[in-house]
């Protein structure tokens, strides 16, 4: 159940470049990783590890990367992999974690089993 700060970060979100997936109205995840990631942002931030606002540049910064690169050498579309790239630029800038840190913490997630239909 979201509180206020989460009711806050995600409609900060809707209709913005950096608007999560949905489907019929909810947040949309299909790998446990993904939910597990998107909490994560929304805890460090509520803790004050860093602002809700600077982790959203960053999510933005991360998807014009993308957009921008050549089509030829262009990762397949994944939000969330550009939500865990901004994530951890984002943490690594407050200091709170290095980045070789939390990529290894992460890694070990995102072997993790498909959320269940």
């Amino acid at each position: 159940m979201f509180m206020r700060f989460e009711e806050y970060a995600a409609a900060s979100m809707l209709g913005e470049p950096d608007s999560p997936p949905r489907l019929d109205g909810k947040l949309f995840f299909t790998q446990r990783w993904e939910r597990d990631v998107f909490g994560l942002a929304l805890s460090l931030s509520k803790a004050g590890c860093f602002e809700w606002e600077d982790f959203r540049q960053s999510l933005i910064a991360s998807i014009a990367r993308w957009e921008s690169m050549d089509c030829a050498n262009q990762p397949r579309w994944d939000y969330y992999e550009r939500f865990l790239e901004a994530l951890v630029s984002v943490v690594e800038s407050s200091g709170i974690i290095s980045r070789a840190e939390l990529e290894r913490v992460l890694a070990a997630r995102k072997t993790a089993a498909p959320i269940a239909p």
